[in-house]
């Protein structure tokens, strides 16, 4: 039976590893155990935003060290996902997930299951479009065989990792006479994480492959997931993937459960996966019950339409703030009035992520 543990370590700076270091040198965490580093950093979260590879490569190389092994060898074993922008009250932090092999008898409910997947590194010109859509979807199946997870709907968040266009990954496409979906390296980002959010659906039978053509990304947005978070970065050129869920394979002492938040001030959908994952409340969950939380996953995205709940909103107008940004402080707000603590994972940019203007949210708990 695989044993699912997941940590969450409070970070001062983008290459802060010391939280990890402390519980890995008094044996709380076993490094050979870590399938996965989820992280959140205080950059800006658009194309720029170097604090994800910083904080990547710190984590890599005091990793390696630890297993004796390569650089190369360790991205192959730990998939390390990096979301930029901590905006408002959101703190940095890590979430940790580590898997172990323990003798135990089939659990009679199901319990916290993780699992991960790689794809194959993209061409400039295949970001955001079917070519990253397919393989999206058959590493989701991958990381579902990895987590032991059988049925589609014991998955309850998938997030992923995803490349963006570069001037210079442009200019490389072109020399070889390729045209990018865009070129305008923002919205490259949206692209890639719409392409990447449709792939989960795809592969968890949410959306119909024979709907998902190069033309609808990023524009029908009644395709969605609602389970998928992804987040674009320069670091990468390939899509890396942990998907979540729960199975009677795992003797974890953790559940997950999810819902999807209708805007980004849906609290009653965060209670709702509160709820799912074994806390018990009415309106509010008390301190006893928030403190069985050990971290919650959400996406946070502004309406299409520039309003929330029929107000004006001026997210999409500001030319200094990005609406990502705005919609991260909000959402982890939001969050945040019911854990109590503003350390709580949101990631910016809900493409094919949850209806417009909303997006998919997951809390992680101990039974």
């Amino acid at each position: 039976m695989q044993k699912v543990e997941v940590f969450r370590i409070a970070t001062g700076s983008p290459d802060d590893i010391s939280g990890l270091k402390e519980l890995i040198d008094n044996k709380t965490i076993v490094p050979e155990e870590i399938i996965a580093v989820l992280g959140k950093t205080e950059g800006n979260g658009c194309v720029n935003d170097f604090t994800r590879g910083f904080a990547t490569q710190s984590l890599a190389f005091y990793l390696a060290n630890e297993l004796h092994i390569g650089l190369d060898e360790v991205h192959k074993k730990i998939a390390f996902i990096m979301s930029g922008g901590t905006e408002g009250v959101m703190s940095p932090h890590l979430t940790v997930f580590i898997r172990k092999e323990v003798d135990a008898p089939e659990a009679s409910e199901k319990r916290l299951a993780a699992g991960i997947a790689f794809t194959r590194p993209f061409k400039p010109e295949e970001i955001g479009r079917m070519e990253q859509v397919l393989e999206v979807a058959e590493a989701v199946r991958q990381a579902m065989k990895d987590a032991k997870i059988e049925k589609p709907e014991d998955v309850h968040f998938v997030q992923i990792k995803c490349p963006l266009l570069t001037a210079d990954r442009i200019e490389e496409a072109a020399h070889r006479g390729e045209n990018v979906v865009v070129h305008d390296t923002y919205k490259s980002m949206g692209f890639s994480r719409g392409a990447s959010a449709l792939g989960v659906a795809i592969a968890l039978g949410e959306v119909s492959e024979a709907d998902v053509i190069n033309e609808v990304i990023c524009t029908d947005w009644d395709l969605y997931s609602t389970v998928a978070s992804t987040s674009a970065g320069v670091e990468i050129m390939h899509d890396e993937i942990i998907l979540i869920g729960n199975s009677t394979e795992s003797a974890s002492d953790l559940m997950i459960g999810h819902s999807v938040m209708k805007d980004a001030i849906d609290i009653d959908s965060v209670k709702e996966a509160m709820k799912g994952a074994g806390l018990q409340f009415d309106e509010y969950p008390s301190k006893e019950e928030v403190s069985k939380v050990v971290n919650v996953l959400a996406k946070a995205e502004a309406a299409t339409i520039g309003t929330c709940r029929g107000r004006r909103t001026i997210m999409l107008d500001d030319s200094d703030i990005n609406h990502t940004r705005h919609a991260r402080a909000v959402v982890n707000a939001a969050i945040s009035t019911l854990t109590r603590d503003p350390m709580v994972y949101v990631s910016g940019g809900a493409e094919h992520q949850g209806p417009d203007g909303g997006g998919p949210v997951a809390v992680i708990a101990k039974v």
